[in-house]
């Protein structure tokens, strides 16, 4: 569907939402529709916002508030997030009804954060020695701001009634996962399928005998990409925390390692990584040696959170497939 298409189906909604805000708004304009689909809005004083109407069925209203509640910590821990505005009412979030989908959404509104993503500032497999340094050291400083993110939630006292999804085993790869049932994609053989349901219950034993300290376990964000970070002021700041949840520490570091993996800047994005997260907070040998298996964890849980969205019109092309499996049998026999 064109961007005017989804526009006449969300503005109803978005004109219903902002009207719960206190922002006089100037501009109103359509910049993503994935997850949620997001607006971002300018007041009659030039000033920025981002208009969020949240997926349903994803979350409920207590746990998006949670989500902001752990954002509202971090932003005190001096971690650079996007601030929510509350509505008129002091509500954190205004409910309203899309009338073309017969859906009800909430509607968040939250600053503009000021900056270029990463991921579009990074080529990790540049030629010059300058390039490469320049990407080491943004992976130096993401290694710092994650453990800076581990460092506040392992000892943030979680307020009473918090709610928010677990990234254990069960959320992970258990008989009905949080982002889905991976080996049940539409896309595999039968053989394919057999062989990610055998190590769905590998890896749900491997993840159910880890410990579950602060050390190790905490909130997480639990999509720390490249595109999930911006830079300003040579700074970093995350956004988007839609998927943030109790979860091992590993599993983030896994994340920001996803996309770079059989690549030849690989390794040293990974050293970079792991001695900027050491500045800040340790992290032993062995448990860095579980990494490569929270990649797979990621790897097998996206094609889940793949089937869950059909509607992005996403799809695994063959040889990704055929990849996996190979990863996966490898895994099996080691």
């Amino acid at each position: 569907m064109t961007d005017r298409g989804l526009e006449a189906i969300y503005a109803p909604a978005v004109e219903d939402a902002l009207a719960a805000f206190p922002v006089p708004v100037s501009v109103v304009e359509l910049i993503n529709v994935s997850e949620n689909v997001t607006w971002r809005v300018t007041d009659t004083n030039g000033s920025r916002f981002v208009l969020r109407l949240h997926r349903p069925g994803y979350h409920s209203l207590e746990e998006l508030i949670a989500e902001r509640a752990w954002i509202r910590g971090l932003d005190a821990a001096g971690i650079r997030v996007p601030r929510a505005v509350l509505t008129t009412t002091g509500a954190e979030y205004a409910t309203v009804y899309v009338a073309a989908t017969g859906e009800h959404r909430h509607a968040g509104l939250a600053r503009w954060a000021e900056g270029e993503v990463l991921g579009r500032l990074l080529d990790p497999d540049a030629g010059t020695a300058a390039d490469r340094a320049r990407v080491e050291d943004w992976f130096v400083q993401l290694g710092e701001l994650i453990a800076a993110l581990h460092n506040q939630a392992s000892s943030w006292p979680v307020p009473e009634g918090f709610r928010r999804h677990s990234l254990d085993a069960e959320g992970l790869m258990g008989r009905e996962p949080f982002w889905g049932r991976f080996w049940e994609y539409p896309a595999l053989t039968e053989t394919q399928g057999a062989l990610l349901a055998r190590v769905r219950g590998r890896l749900h034993a491997w993840l159910d005998a880890l410990p579950r300290t602060p050390e190790t376990w905490s909130l997480i964000h639990a999509d720390l990409h490249a595109y999930n970070l911006l830079v300003h002021e040579q700074a970093l700041a995350v956004i988007d925390f839609d998927d943030t949840g109790f979860g091992w520490h590993q599993y983030d570091l896994a994340v920001a390692l996803r996309h770079y993996q059989g690549e030849p800047s690989f390794g040293y994005l990974r050293d970079a990584l792991l001695r900027g997260y050491r500045r800040r907070r340790p992290l032993t040998d062995a448990v860095a040696a579980q990494i490569p298996t929270f990649i797979l964890v990621r790897r097998l849980a996206s094609v889940g959170w793949l089937m869950q969205r059909p509607e992005l019109g996403e799809v695994l092309a063959p040889d990704e497939i055929d990849r996996l499996c190979r990863d996966v049998t490898a895994f099996l026999d080691s």
